[in-house]
């Protein structure tokens, strides 16, 4: 059967299916998302609980443990983390890839329901969830500055109008706000003056709540009107405070204002944000799942002027980070490269041919072959992002290929005497199966990684199809246009009407072909040896793989660095201020700094910091991203109990199951023995620091927040009518800015803080000052039952799994890949030799290298399965598929051997390198082998002379299909702008791998082919089974 005879009979036909696939294609290509990388969604769900006041051990005990134990019960979680800080909880919990986040998310709200009696009782609200993406990075960051206006004032404006206003732009998701809190009226008592009134905590605070309510009040109706009740029950600022009257004392008004002092201020006064050198609220902004970043950002920008109308003319709303530019900046340099290699690919194609004409036919099967591929990618929900764009890349050199391989054919049937028409069916129909093998097998390769699981099917799932799309495309045109066009525009070859170029061609191919005549005879003379070159073949690629040095992804240049500022434990909000501005001033002063953003404080605590670095483009600053962060490391100063540690943003973020680390890398401890944990995570610090692998080493210093432990005795405080709750009621009124009340307004809620007035909660002799109510009403202070120590506190507490842990951030020492530094880290860790009770395991991006790094042999050898089990079903035949993959270990080598001898390093994207050249390398021995078969078939030759014979007529076809996928990946190798970190190592694979490979399977391939055709004849001979040329007869 002839599927091309239909398309060559009906040119107008062929011609307006091929019109319509580049129609759909190019009205796809309008629909597509942008984006730098596929979609990758981690269903992570993040709890967050607050009480104010608390310490990070409370927190951990009262309120991240009964979460932990609930949580426990959901199916489906991979890890389950917390983070326990002053009056702030964090629990995050990871699912496994295929669960429903929706169905999850209701299983955590249930799961908090459930823990509402174990909660504690001063909760103000029950604990809350989102849903978030851990890979996702904020698209823009919006800043808002004042010289007039409070920093609670300008959240406030972020709050009610700049955050709902942007929620409504389509493609945005969460807006978050930091670098404040909301206003709040603050009542900062005096206890002196509250010692002299006799006035105690809980009479302030049921003052204030009793007198600032909101409560439906009912209405009043006559038989023609109706009147609503309304009363003026709502305080709304501190003015409307200070006249509260708490009691009469001795015939005189005691009001709020002689036991305290109220102002307005904000909800958390350890909170403050920063835009360069001015103090800011920050509005961080996330894309909704799928949306396309370009059109986001561009929508978003559309709205700021008339956000900044509605403002008050002192503030001013700036552009503080914008994704926008870089991203659109890698797709622009990526579609420059697309059009350079369909240039060369075309190029070569001409130079081979040396007739503009032919040449023409496979150049139009390209556009097609490419465009038509948008529809595909729209019909599956992708985007144009670095792997799709690199796929299409990489499919220029492919889709060529197979209308090459047609106009070939058909080229020589026309040499021969054949009219072109004729010529046309006969070729077509005679690489028919060819054009099936290579292409279905090819296919083959690239859907087996779907079936790989993990993080390497959902990262390359966009490449793997929109490359098998396209080489279907091709496959399609190639046999419909192409031989359609063959027909109709090649001529019978005259003498004498040459052009010049293809005088020159062919005589370059005469020689090439009398050349390659002569080198295979002496090969074929010598099969042993050729035999042995292969099989030594196969050693140096497994001896290449141990020894080329591995990492997961290359490091991608965004252009923003994420800093994170560390104070040592138990640093006040106060002295940390100070330390964080020496390091923003010293990052914005690097020449490659566009502009710094970030907050201190906060749900983070308050000796944590983190700053936002926006880097100028990198036509301008010449130097990576990495390179940034070197040269800051060696010009930002030290200071003294505070550090910096900066990080290069990237798009692909790990360890979605944890809490945000300072690094890429870190390695836990946990244990269910806290004092073991705490006896030995010092000396693992220690050992890590000392591995010159590694860089940049965060970690706990120890236990060093400063603690005061009131002992209560409990024996007095009963004789005297007190007991513990009383105590730690008055201490919660005292010092943890607890919220009293609410104030509704028309657009938000704001609180009222009591606690005692700052300069009194500095020193913890203050304690002593505080008045407790006894149960006659006696008032007494604290000292009368109680004493406090000074102790040494975890500032944060951590849980890994309802464990114990503790987190070490690290980086990586240049020129130090993930693998030799994670080697390093075991071999210290074996040396310290941890008891069984502490598990010690890596996490973030090292824990996600270790995983694909045990599964890439079987990812491989599963790929080859594939083609395997293809290439046996297409050829009926157990040995045939062998020959052509004896083919693949020449194409391991040179890819492996330009990466070790470049100093590159191996990752995933080489990985993927090495499943398209699995893919492609195989093609020439197709066309070897497939052409002898039918030559032994139809011509009667000996497997010798067939095989002979058809590596001469197809060396033209194998060279130019070679040479256009190497001139294909040639961009990738030399891009150098944007985006140039994640081509090159694809392009140095294949480039290497595909020239190796050219040399040697010219060459090793009919050797293989006549050893297994004689092992093939014995076990036919053995199973009594007829050869090919027997059933042909026979039929």
């Amino acid at each position: 059967m002839n599927l091309s005879g239909p398309f060559i009979r009906r040119p107008v036909a062929t011609m307006l299916l091929s019109l319509a696939i580049m129609l759909l294609g190019g009205v796809s290509f309008n629909l597509l998302p942008v984006s730098p990388l596929p979609q990758i969604d981690f269903p992570v769900i993040v709890v967050q609980a607050s009480l104010p006041g608390a310490s990070p051990e409370v927190m951990a005990s009262t309120v991240a443990t009964p979460l932990e134990r609930s949580f426990g019960a959901i199916a489906g979680i991979t890890t389950m983390s917390s983070s326990s800080s002053q009056g702030s909880t964090r629990v995050i919990l990871a699912f496994d890839s295929g669960r429903d986040i929706n169905g999850a998310a209701r299983e955590v709200q249930a799961a908090i329901n459930a823990s509402r009696n174990l909660l504690p009782s001063g909760m103000r609200s029950m604990p809350t969830y989102k849903k978030i993406n851990p890979s996702q990075a904020p698209i823009m960051v919006l800043s808002l500055t004042s010289d007039v206006l409070k920093k609670g004032e300008l959240y406030d404006l972020a709050s009610t109008i700049l955050s709902q206003s942007l929620s409504q732009v389509p493609g945005v998701g969460e807006v978050q706000i930091g670098g404040s809190s909301l206003p709040a009226v603050r009542i900062e008592l005096e206890p002196k003056a509250l010692d002299q009134y006799g006035v105690a905590l809980d009479d302030v605070r049921n003052t204030i709540a009793n007198a600032n309510v909101r409560r439906p009040k009912g209405s009043l109706e006559d038989s023609q009107r109706n009147w609503q009740i309304q009363a003026n029950d709502q305080l709304e600022k501190a003015k409307d405070y200070e006249p509260l009257l708490i009691r009469y004392q001795n015939g005189a008004a005691l009001r709020l204002s002689d036991v305290a002092k109220i102002s307005d201020g904000v909800e958390d006064r350890y909170n403050s944000g920063f835009f360069n050198n001015d103090s800011a609220v920050l509005l961080v902004i996330n894309r909704q799942s799928g949306a396309n970043i370009i059109e986001t950002v561009k929508q978003i920008k559309a709205q700021l002027p008339a956000l900044q109308a509605v403002l008050p003319s002192s503030v001013k709303l700036n552009l503080a980070m914008d994704r926008s530019p870089v991203i659109t900046a890698t797709l622009h340099e990526a579609e420059m490269t697309l059009l350079i290699a369909v240039a060369l690919v075309i190029l070569v194609v001409y130079l081979f041919l040396g007739n503009f004409r032919a040449s023409l036919i496979p150049t139009l099967a390209v556009p097609v072959s490419l465009v038509g591929t948008f529809a595909v990618m729209y019909l599956f929900g992708f985007s144009l992002n670095n792997l799709s764009l690199m796929a299409l890349i990489l499919a220029t050199g492919l889709v060529v290929d197979d209308a090459i391989v047609v106009l070939e054919n058909i080229s020589r049937h026309i040499d021969d005497g054949i009219s072109p028409m004729k010529a046309a069916y006969l070729g077509a129909k005679e690489v028919g199966f060819t054009l099936l093998s290579m292409n279905v097998s090819l296919v083959a390769v690239f859907l087996s990684i779907l079936f790989m699981g993990g993080i390497v099917t959902s990262l390359f799932r966009e490449f793997s199809i929109t490359l098998a799309a396209a080489i279907i495309v091709s496959l399609i045109v190639s046999l419909t246009l192409t031989p359609m066009l063959c027909a109709r525009w090649l001529k019978p070859h005259i003498k004498g009407e040459e052009t010049g170029l293809q005088r020159w061609s062919e005589k370059v191919n005469d020689r090439m072909v009398a050349g390659y005549a002569r080198s295979l005879d002496w090969v074929l003379r010598h099969r042993r040896l050729t035999l042995l070159s292969l099989l030594v073949t196969v050693g140096v690629n497994i001896a290449l793989y141990v020894v080329v040095p591995k990492t997961f992804m290359p490091q991608q240049d965004t252009g923003q660095l994420i800093g994170f500022v560390r104070g040592d434990d138990g640093l006040s909000f106060s002295v940390m201020q100070p330390k964080m501005e020496i390091f923003r001033k010293a990052v914005l002063q690097d020449p490659a700094v566009e502009s710094v953003a970030g907050f201190i404080g906060g749900n983070s605590g308050t000796n944590n910091a983190v700053m936002l670095v926006r880097l100028k483009p990198i036509s301008e600053r010449k130097i990576s991203a990495q390179a940034v962060i070197e040269r800051m490391r060696k010009t930002v100063p030290l200071v003294p109990g505070g550090r910096l540690m900066l990080m290069a943003d990237q798009d692909l973020q790990f360890g979605g199951g944890r809490d945000q680390t300072t690094s890429q890398y870190s390695y836990i401890l946990q244990s269910g023995d806290l004092a073991a944990l705490r006896l030995w995570y010092p000396k693992v610090v220690a050992a890590l620091r000392e591995l010159p692998e590694l860089t940049a080493i965060d970690a706990r210093e120890g236990r060093g927040a400063q603690q005061v432990t009131l002992v209560v005795d409990r024996d007095q405080a009963k004789r005297l009518g007190v007991d513990m709750n009383m105590v730690t009621a008055v201490l919660n009124n005292a010092y943890s800015q607890r919220q009293i009340s609410t104030i509704y307004d028309s657009l938000n809620q704001y609180q009222v803080v009591m606690e005692v007035n700052p300069k009194y909660a500095q020193d913890p002799i203050t304690l002593n000052q505080v008045q407790v109510i006894t149960s006659t009403g006696a008032r007494i202070p604290l000292s009368a039952i109680a004493h406090y120590e000074n102790s040494l506190a975890d500032d944060r507490v951590s849980h890994e799994g309802q464990f114990a842990s503790e987190n070490i951030a690290f980086d990586m020492s240049p020129g130090v890949t993930v693998e030799q530094g994670t080697a390093a880290i075991e071999r210290a860790i074996a040396k310290v030799g941890l008891p069984e009770d502490v598990i010690a395991k890596m996490a973030g991006t090292a824990d996600a290298f270790a995983a694909t790094q045990k599964s890439q042999p079987f990812m491989i050898l599963g790929a080859l399965v594939a083609v395997y089990l293809v290439l046996g079903i297409l050829y009926e035949s157990y040995i045939h598929p062998l020959t052509i993959l004896s083919t693949l270990p020449s194409a391991g080598v040179g890819a492996l051997l330009s990466i070790y001898v470049l100093g590159g390093e191996f990752s995933l994207i080489s990985l993927l390198g090495l499943f398209l050249l699995i893919g492609v390398v195989k093609k020439n021995a197709i066309l070897m082998i497939d052409l002898a078969l039918q030559l032994e078939r139809k011509e009667g030759m000996d497997p010798l002379e067939s095989i002979r014979s058809a590596c001469l007529l197809r060396l033209r076809p194998i060279l130019m299909t070679t040479l256009a996928a190497i001139l294909g990946a040639v961009p990738l190798l030399i891009s150098s702008a944007e985006g140039a970190e994640m081509r090159q190592p694809l392009g140095l694979t294949i480039i290497g791998g595909l020239v190796f490979s050219q040399i040697l399977t010219l060459y090793t391939t009919p050797v293989v082919y006549l050893y297994l055709d004689r092992l093939r004849h014995r076990f036919n001979g053995w199973r009594g089974v007829r050869t090919d040329a027997a059933l042909d007869t026979a039929l």
